[in-house]
């Protein structure tokens, strides 16, 4: 990805400002070729995550203060994308019968194979994204990555 060629400009750019817009700009390829890959299943990459992060718990429940620390995509909407998810009947929200003050969101069973039925969807769009890096060069850009 050319960053000039990408911002139309025929301007030399600093470096580090460069580099910073070549990130976001990489940063939002990324979101729009998963987000394509989510869309036919009606879901975002946000609900997708939170999705995630509840199979991650294996049958524990996780809080909305858990779920949005662990977020790829910081979000003050958590609540909403549980909203969403229940309606799809991915996932339950109860009230901790312990501390009444505390909601425990797990996934269901319909989530759970909602993800592995997109497991494999998402692993060749992974590859697919990445198929111009070896597995060294991926290495280090995780290492470089790193240093933010």
């Amino acid at each position: 990805m050319n960053v000039e060629e990408v911002i139309k400009t025929n301007k030399k750019m600093p470096l580090a400002k460069r580099t910073l817009i070549h990130v976001a700009l990489v940063a939002n390829k990324l979101d729009e070729e998963v987000s394509a890959v989510l869309k036919p299943y009606d879901i975002s990459i946000q609900q997708f995550n939170v999705l995630r992060i509840l199979r991650g718990q294996n049958g524990k429940p996780a809080n909305l203060s858990t779920i949005n620390d662990r977020m790829v995509t910081k979000m003050s909407n958590t609540t909403r994308l549980v909203d969403k998810l229940i309606l799809k009947n991915f996932v339950n929200r109860t009230i901790c019968l312990k501390n009444r003050r505390k909601v425990e969101i797990v996934i269901t069973e319909a989530g759970l194979n909602f993800l592995n039925e997109i497991d494999g969807i998402l692993f060749e769009a992974e590859k697919k994204i990445l198929k111009n890096f070896s597995d060294a060069e991926l290495h280090e850009l995780n290492e470089l990555l790193n240093k933010f």
